[in-house]
């Protein structure tokens, strides 16, 4: 059985691993020249996800440096908005831009009928990624991943990147119904999206809800929970065994909930998350990711290398991805990832 010689597949199904595997969030990227040169030549960023041959070379660059044993679809969470017909760009310093969706129209508008045949590019992204992982690196699984719906949502009703996302929640409030509704939508789409990611190839799947920490306990369980079970539930009944990884980033101590209630078997935490305390408090079945501080990454030397045993020792003993609290930034030095690497496999 193949799950039985990739230890990322074997951690994210419940089993404890020493030394634990290991991926990085944003592994492909901006931090690494040759990641660079190909972004010059795709012209622009929707370009770069859109262009199979390219958008898979990009996924395997960090898993030809540094032997990851997971390798994550190189793409956007915004490329499901962008399919289903909404404006999207990407600005130069100022990051996405898309048009705002604040109304029954804009709802109207979508079309998820659109999405299959506009994300098929990435399912073909996807396939080529399959294929040169079993050629290069054989033990390393290929993830593929959505953004949750109320982090999807964020974007789409404020129309641009932030913090705070005002207009989003300002509507989850004003006008549940209306919200409710694009967030049903967004589930729909992003369980086709990620049942068409899975047939291509992908052998586990990551819903990355990056801005659920907006919200109070009870916002937090109607649009960051419930909708994340409603895409498990779903997805269980075509792929029962697939592995899904849930990252409800800043949920603090909703992060238990998140794990009793999502469905997923595995559970990101963020920078800021304890693990001595999550290890204690989420159920043991349940695999916990995570949590370097991208920065400590960016430092190097000894204090990458304490804060990363720190971790290590935090979560000896339990199913555990070793990954960072959020993903790698541009300043990283590529030798620190490679150090990093090291620690890791020493355990």
């Amino acid at each position: 059985m193949e799950n039985a010689s990739k230890p990322l597949l074997r951690a994210l199904s419940g089993e404890a691993l020493w030394p634990p595997p290991f991926w990085l969030m944003r592994q492909a990227g901006r931090y690494l020249p040759e990641y660079r040169l190909l972004r010059a030549q795709a012209g622009d960023f929707i370009s770069l996800c859109t262009t199979p041959e390219l958008a898979a070379e990009v996924t395997l660059q960090p898993v030809r440096r540094y032997g990851m044993d997971g390798a994550i679809l190189f793409s956007d969470i915004l490329m499901l908005p962008w399919a289903m017909g909404q404006g999207l760009r990407y600005a130069e310093g100022e990051g996405p831009l898309l048009d705002p969706l604040r109304d029954a129209v804009g709802l109207a508008a979508l079309q998820p009928e659109a999405v299959r045949a506009n994300v098929a590019p990435i399912l073909e992204t996807v396939a080529r990624v399959r294929t040169g992982l079993a050629q290069e690196a054989p033990k390393t699984a290929l993830i593929g991943f959505a953004g949750s719906p109320f982090t999807v949502a964020c974007y789409m009703v404020d129309g641009k990147g932030g913090k705070e996302f005002p207009e989003t929640r300002r509507l989850a409030y004003a006008d549940p119904v209306l919200f409710g509704k694009l967030i049903r939508l967004l589930v729909d789409a992003t369980v086709e999206y990620l049942l068409a990611q899975a047939e291509a190839g992908a052998e586990a799947l990551m819903l990355f809800d990056s801005w659920a920490g907006l919200l109070p306990p009870a916002q937090f369980r109607r649009w960051s929970i419930e909708p994340a079970n409603a895409i498990v539930r779903a997805i269980r009944k075509v792929r029962p065994d697939i592995p899904l990884i849930g990252f409800p980033r800043l949920a603090g101590p909703m992060l238990v909930e998140y794990a009793q209630r999502a469905g997923v078997g595995t559970v990101a935490m963020d920078t800021a998350m304890d693990p001595r305390w999550a290890a204690a408090s989420v159920p043991p079945q349940i695999t916990l990711q995570g949590n370097l501080d991208p920065q400590a990454v960016v430092a190097g030397g000894p204090a990458l290398e304490a804060e990363a045993r720190s971790i290590l020792a935090a979560m000896r003993g339990r199913p555990f991805v070793f990954n960072l609290g959020h993903g790698i930034v541009p300043p990283t030095p590529p030798e620190h990832v490679a150090a990093l690497a090291r620690i890791i496999r020493i355990g």
